[in-house]
């Protein structure tokens, strides 16, 4: 251990996760390409995947969590692990900014192009005269059906306050980790947990008003496909988030992380600040603008 605590560059050993995490990975996405063609097994092998896919998570993250613990990373893998944990969430920056991107354009652009402003008049004369184009829109013609809006200040809000709290939460308890007060650190992480998934739970209940009483659906012209498209993934960065926190939490309370040693918890806390950045841009642009 002190060997390693010394060296200039820390060279991990050769490990089986990757390969089984791509054998599980590549298992589910066979299995889907079969199951959206009616296949009868194949959601059987898509379970299968997803087991071992979860069997790698459980393995690779506990043997990464006693290497830590054992003293086996020195300040160059902390460092690896950081730049690691900053592009992953410049990637996921990436990814949101795309579905932020397609609204923009959906709304700013193509929408009224439709509806004959500037170049867009030819087509509107030829293809659908007549379109008004507004926002929100279910396409020329109501295409996707008539919706209502979800109201910006009703449970969005509320989530919006949630996350909010959340993220002061998480900060309360990095600060009581730094001080190494321990009761505070649980305390807070677990408060934390409970309302991230809190906000899950509402969000599903946004869901089921939404497709059973104001008709808006993933079919509901491009402002349905964008409006889930973008709360659904988050909803999943969110439940990610809190199992994430949830693990912290659990290893919190085994006497895991000192304060002056303790990226785990920092990484977690990085990805939970992100998700709540988005999820103002998400409630400001969809649900309020």
């Amino acid at each position: 251990m002190a060997q390693h605590a010394n060296d200039s560059y820390y060279v991990p050993h050769s490990t089986k996760w990757p390969i089984i995490g791509s054998v599980g990975m590549a298992l589910m996405m066979g299995s889907a390409a079969y199951w959206v063609n009616e296949s009868s097994v194949a959601p059987w092998t898509f379970l299968a995947g997803a087991l071992v896919l979860i069997y790698m998570m459980f393995g690779w993250f506990g043997e990464v969590i006693r290497e830590s613990e054992s003293g086996m990373y020195n300040s160059q893998v902390d460092t690896s692990f950081r730049m690691g944990m900053l592009w992953f969430i410049a990637s996921e920056v990436m990814f949101f900014a795309a579905f932020f991107g397609a609204l923009f354009y959906a709304r700013v652009l193509a929408v009224p192009w439709l509806g004959g402003e500037g170049a867009g008049a030819f087509t509107n004369e030829i293809l659908w005269q007549g379109y008004d184009a507004v926002w929100p829109t279910a396409g020329p013609e109501d295409l996707g059906g008539p919706f209502a809006v979800v109201p910006a200040f009703g449970v969005p809000f509320v989530n919006t306050l949630i996350l909010l709290t959340s993220g002061l939460t998480v900060t309360l308890a990095h600060h009581a980790l730094k001080k190494d007060d321990r009761t505070k650190l649980i305390g807070w992480l677990l408060a934390t947990v409970a309302l991230g998934f809190i906000f899950v739970a509402l969000q599903i209940e946004e869901y089921i008003v939404a497709y059973q009483h104001l008709g808006l659906t993933l079919g509901s012209g491009i402002y349905g496909s964008t409006f889930f498209m973008l709360t659904g993934f988050h909803g999943m960065h969110v439940s990610l988030g809190a199992i994430m926190l949830a693990v912290i939490a659990i290893r919190a309370m085994r006497g895991h992380f000192k304060p002056e040693h303790h990226f785990g918890f920092e990484a977690v806390a990085w990805y939970w600040h992100f998700v709540d950045v988005v999820w103002l841009g998400l409630f400001i642009f969809v649900y309020v603008y």
